[in-house]
């Protein structure tokens, strides 16, 4: 169990927030963006899709032309 309480709601400010923040914001490393790889059309497989959405799908055309 925490030895620390926290302060009740009133007695915490934005600049000792901000401060809790500034002091973590190293501890919080965002790991290395990469780009998504494309999946060739031909290693996908095993996709259904039902007639009423493919129709649905379909006629959208209509409407973002």
């Amino acid at each position: 169990m925490s030895k620390h309480t926290a302060l009740p709601e009133s007695e915490l400010s934005l600049a000792a927030l901000r401060g809790d923040c500034a002091r973590m914001a190293p501890h919080w490393t965002a790991p290395v963006k990469s780009e998504p790889v494309p999946v060739k059309p031909s290693l996908i497989n095993g996709v259904t899709v039902p007639p009423s959405s493919a129709r649905l799908i379909d006629a959208m055309s209509e409407y973002g032309d």
